[in-house]
């Protein structure tokens, strides 16, 4: 049986979002982004952190009552109170290069070239953005990184499913969809 209640993790503009979406869609599973829950509301968005207990129990109360889901994103440093609660934690990998791209061009799409480019609106946030983005690779001058994932990973009770570099969203569908666990030890089909 494939794994009913899927965390997936990984740098921003990994695929996250998208693989959980897809994997909503193919299996009917609830998906929720941990960024939904982590940022207050503001225009333009994620200016203000919500408190930890109050993010807490928004995925509480979201995730309980849903038999199947899908949660993306990062729980790093706030969101430890969830991991019993994980069957399969996927984490995804890309090139640091190819990440970046994606982040601009999603940046692009939802600010506007106009708000990104210099004297626009978003400017310095966007360039903010993108310079903690590239640090998650080389170093731990940010608290999310690559070192405090494979730190977080290797903690955790369940099993874990890397998948590295830029594969197509349907074989990482299918990845995740035919993990299995065989007398407490996890191996992929």
């Amino acid at each position: 049986m494939a794994p009913r209640r899927i965390h997936i993790t990984g740098a921003a503009g990994s695929g996250t979002t998208t693989l959980g979406r897809a994997l909503a869609a193919t299996t009917g599973a609830l998906h929720l982004d941990t960024d939904d829950v982590y940022w207050l509301p503001t225009d333009p968005p994620f200016r203000e952190k919500r408190p930890i207990p109050d993010r807490l129990a928004m995925l509480d109360e979201a995730l309980g009552g849903a038999d199947r889901w899908v949660l993306t994103g990062s729980l790093i440093r706030w969101g430890d109170p969830l991991i019993p609660r994980f069957d399969l934690v996927v984490f995804l990998h890309i090139p640091p290069a190819l990440r970046l791209e994606r982040l601009r061009a999603r940046e692009a799409e939802r600010y506007g070239a106009e708000a990104l480019a210099p004297g626009g609106a978003m400017h310095a946030t966007h360039h903010a953005f993108l310079d903690w983005a590239e640090a998650y690779d080389v170093g731990a001058r940010v608290s999310r990184n690559l070192e405090a994932h494979n730190a977080w990973l290797a903690r955790l009770p369940c099993p874990v499913l890397r998948i590295e570099g830029d594969t197509a969203v349907e074989d990482r569908v299918r990845r995740v969809l035919s993990f299995r666990r065989i007398e407490g030890r996890a191996w992929q089909g």
